[in-house]
């Protein structure tokens, strides 16, 4: 993303739309990144490279 990361965005993110489901999707996925992103409002979060599988998983759980 040009002008911030996404973890960064997220708080924003929800301040404007906190009935937003997002899965964060990265390829450092340190686990302090993780947690932030959770504590900010992610619903889940993929480390790249991911699966398939993965990704509609994610999917299906905040569907569900």
């Amino acid at each position: 993303m040009p002008e911030m990361d996404g973890v960064t965005a997220l708080p924003e993110i929800m301040r404007v739309s906190p009935e937003s489901k997002v899965i964060m999707c990265s390829a450092m996925g340190q686990q302090p990144m993780v947690v932030d992103a959770i504590k900010n409002g992610a619903k889940d979060f993929i480390v790249k490279p991911f699966q398939n599988a993965r990704v509609l998983q994610a999917i299906e759980n905040i569907l569900n």
